[in-house]
């Protein structure tokens, strides 16, 4: 495991887990994490040991409260130019990455947090989870790709009453809007602290701490469980796939068709694909 000052790297086999290590500010990104960051991501690009990258924040609370108002409330227009567009460049990073990336959202993903879930190919929430683009109550538009992320995943409509209004959404509310694709629950299966005795504030305050943590346990697994299913599978064959469906948000349907031939037929160049079809045909014929 490899460790920077905000950015844990916890190599698991062949799948990355990135975590946002920031608690005492609810993960929220100053200059040095989106620096941090961008070089992590870096460091995963060009490890072929790794297949599938995990972004998640350190503790239960937050996956990431998005960019540090202490630092903006002061900056010039030109520093906040510099801001935006270096938080909006590893967010780019995050989204071209020929890896599949899955966002384990556990707690807050609010602004440059919702932002960065955003750029990752799967989201998967904790049921605690909230979620927003909160920008307009502090006077700013969302600058880290929020206005055209948001659109392109759950529609203009829906994105602009997120973005005018500045609300947080639950976590059973994004599953059903399409912000996330699955949200992990506790079941009756999972053993729990007792209740805490009724007017006991500090009691009270520990079970929902240790609730809060079986509860991002489940998320972890749900989300190494997701990445081995993918992680089964040619990594080619995904890698070419993400970046066919990246370009289909921004070329007309004739150009995206035919560069998926193009993707397509190159796989064929590639021994997986040989080994993969053929060992599909010599299980049909035990």
């Amino acid at each position: 495991m490899s460790s920077m000052k905000y950015i844990q790297l916890e190599p698991q086999s062949d799948v990355a887990i990135i975590k946002i290590s920031r608690p005492e500010a609810l993960n929220a990104f100053n200059s040095d994490v989106i620096l941090e960051l961008s070089r992590t991501i870096d460091i995963v690009a060009v490890d072929d040991g790794i297949k599938v990258v995990i972004i998640t924040g350190s503790g239960e609370r937050s996956f990431s409260a998005g960019a540090d108002i202490s630092y903006m409330v002061n900056i010039t227009p030109i520093m906040a130019e510099k801001y935006a567009s270096s938080a909006q460049e590893v967010l780019n990073k995050v989204e071209r990455l020929e890896k599949p990336v899955i966002a384990a959202i556990n707690g807050f993903a609010l602004g440059g947090g919702c932002e960065l879930a955003m750029a990752c190919d799967i989201r998967i929430a904790s049921s605690n989870a909230k979620l927003g683009q909160p920008e307009v109550t502090i006077g700013i538009p969302p600058g880290w790709g929020g206005t055209q992320r948001l659109v392109r995943i759950v529609g203009p409509a829906k994105a602009k009453e997120l973005i005018f209004t500045g609300k947080m959404v639950s976590a059973a509310e994004a599953e059903q809007i399409g912000l996330v694709n699955k949200v992990v629950d506790l079941g009756p299966d999972d053993v729990l602290p007792p209740d805490a005795p009724k007017g006991d504030p500090a009691k009270e305050k520990e079970r929902s701490g240790q609730v809060a943590g079986v509860l991002n346990r489940k998320l972890m697994e749900e989300c190494l469980s997701m990445a081995r299913q993918i992680t089964k599978n040619s990594f080619n064959a995904v890698k070419t796939s993400k970046m066919l469906l990246n370009k289909a948000m921004d070329v007309d349907i004739a150009t995206g068709l035919r560069l998926e031939i193009y993707g397509w037929a190159l796989c064929f160049a590639h021994e997986d694909r040989e080994k993969m079809m053929s060992a599909f045909l010599n299980k049909g014929k035990k």
